[in-house]
C-alpha cells in the first residue's frame, strides 16, 4: 500500500522533500507537528488525500478484525471502496485474498521465514568459492547462533 501512495503522491506532481515519509507513517503514530505538516501535504491533492484514507483504513483492517469471515466482508468492502483510486494494487489484493485473509487465522505473517531466507542467500553469496559444503554448514550454524 505505501508503494501505491508514494506512486499516487508522485503522479498527483506533491513534491514534499523531507516530509515525504510523513504519508507512509502510521497515522496514529504521527506526532502533533507531523499531523500538521501531513494536513498541509494532503490538501494539495485530493486523490493523494483518498489514497492516504483508504491506506489507513486497510491497516485498521487488520487492527480490528480477529474472524476471517469478518476480515473478508471489511476487506471486500475496502476493495470496492479503493477501486476508483487504485486498480493495481485492488487487483493485486483480490488475487491474493485467500491469503491475506488467512493472516486473521492467528495474526501472523511469513515475515520471520522471509528474514530467514534473506540471511541464507546473503551467507550463500558471501561463501562463494568455498571448496565444501562443510565450510558453507559451518558458516549458516556461526550466523544463525545465539
Amino acid at each position: 500500500m505505501n508503494e501505491e501512495l508514494n506512486k499516487i503522491r508522485r503522479e498527483s506532481g506533491v513534491d514534499v522533500n523531507k516530509n515525504r515519509f510523513i504519508i507512509l507513517r502510521n497515522g496514529v503514530s504521527l506526532t502533533e507537528n507531523e499531523k500538521v505538516k501531513l494536513e498541509y501535504v494532503l490538501g494539495q491533492s485530493e486523490r493523494l488525500r483518498q489514497a492516504y484514507e483508504l491506506k489507513e483504513e486497510f491497516r485498521d483492517i487488520y487492527e480490528r478484525n480477529n474472524n476471517v469471515e469478518r476480515g473478508r466482508e471489511e476487506m471486500m468492502a475496502w476493495l470496492k471502496k479503493a477501486e476508483p483510486i487504485d486498480a493495481s494494487a485492488v487487483t493485486t489484493i483480490h488475487n491474493h485474498l485467500d491469503g491475506i485473509c488467512n493472516y486473521f487465522l492467528n495474526r501472523t505473517t511469513s515475515g520471520v521465514m522471509e528474514g530467514i531466507n534473506n540471511k541464507l542467500k546473503v551467507i550463500k553469496r558471501q561463501a562463494y568459492g568455498f571448496v565444501n559444503f562443510d565450510n558453507f554448514r559451518d558458516r549458516l550454524l556461526a550466523c544463525f547462533s545465539n
